[in-house]
């Protein structure tokens, strides 16, 4: 199959086989707006870190974390923490042998929407070993490439249904529709790696601290600071999972200043200490 090369890149409206990259952002780069496009994007990091955004919901992602993003489905990333080196592969379903789709989880539908799934530590290197392999032939780009890319696309996504964490249990959207609860919500998703304070969150809602400390629960069924350890918790989680940080490191990073009370709120929510977690993640 004989294309331009504008038309097999990611910033044309449609590709016509499959295009894959990896690229080293710096902190502060941060794609221009909003954007989407008529195929899938698989995003993986390798190392580092990003904050990802789509349609409303907003994910710290780690090294080992895949995004599926659907077709048309708004999206943008920023890099605020440092050198993140993310990969992407772009498809279209028809790139897919279906009876390899419906092996893949959720019963036929995982194309279907948004997906967060975690490589676990002795996947990791082999899934950038596979990406890399991808790069290599869409760079190779001869007679063969347009068979042996969907052949390699396809042992990934078998081997992440195999070896990830899919993440069913995201922090669901608090069910309100007070716009300052929303505002207090949001505020704590941006800034849960910082020291915040109720009354920073309650300034972000223009609410004072014993106002939003009950309009908060009232709205969500959780305290402010309850949620705000939960967020905590939640992405300390994906960390022990993805990543071989210290449990001092990983506690720190996530917004705690002391590692005991983050070992026993972890334990206290899923029942292990972070390093028992970890063990039963790999």
């Amino acid at each position: 199959m004989t294309v331009s090369k504008h038309a097999r890149t990611p910033e044309a409206t449609f590709i016509d086989r499959i295009y894959a990259e990896t690229r080293v952002r710096d902190a502060g780069f941060v794609m221009p707006s909003y954007h989407c496009h008529n195929y899938f994007e698989l995003f993986y990091v390798e190392s580092g870190a990003c904050r990802f955004l789509a349609e409303d919901h907003l994910y710290d992602l780690h090294a080992g974390d895949f995004m599926l993003i659907p077709p048309q489905f708004l999206h943008y990333t920023r890099y605020l923490f440092g050198a993140c080196k993310r990969s992407t592969v772009f498809f279209r379903l028809e790139d897919l042998d279906p009876k390899m789709t419906a092996l893949l989880p959720y019963d036929g539908q995982f194309l279907e929407t948004l997906r967060l799934f975690q490589a676990s530590l002795p996947f990791q290197e082999t899934a950038s070993g596979l990406l890399a392999r991808m790069v290599a032939e869409r760079e190779t780009d001869d007679v063969l490439t347009e068979f042996l890319l969907p052949m390699q696309l396809q042992e990934l996504l078998l081997l992440c249904s195999r070896n990830c964490r899919f993440l069913d249990d995201l922090p669901a959207e608090i069910p309100t529709t007070d716009r300052q609860i929303l505002l207090a919500a949001r505020f704590i998703s941006e800034h849960y790696m910082e020291p915040i304070t109720t009354a920073d969150i309650a300034q972000a809602a223009s609410f004072s601290p014993n106002y939003l400390t009950r309009k908060f629960r009232e709205a969500a069924g959780i305290g402010v600071h309850e949620y705000l350890v939960y967020v905590r918790l939640k992405q300390a989680a994906k960390d022990l999972a993805a990543t071989r940080d210290t449990i001092t490191q990983i506690a720190f990073r996530n917004g705690f200043s002391d590692s005991n009370y983050f070992k026993d709120a972890f334990k206290k929510k899923y029942g292990l200490s972070p390093t028992q977690y970890r063990q039963n993640q790999c």
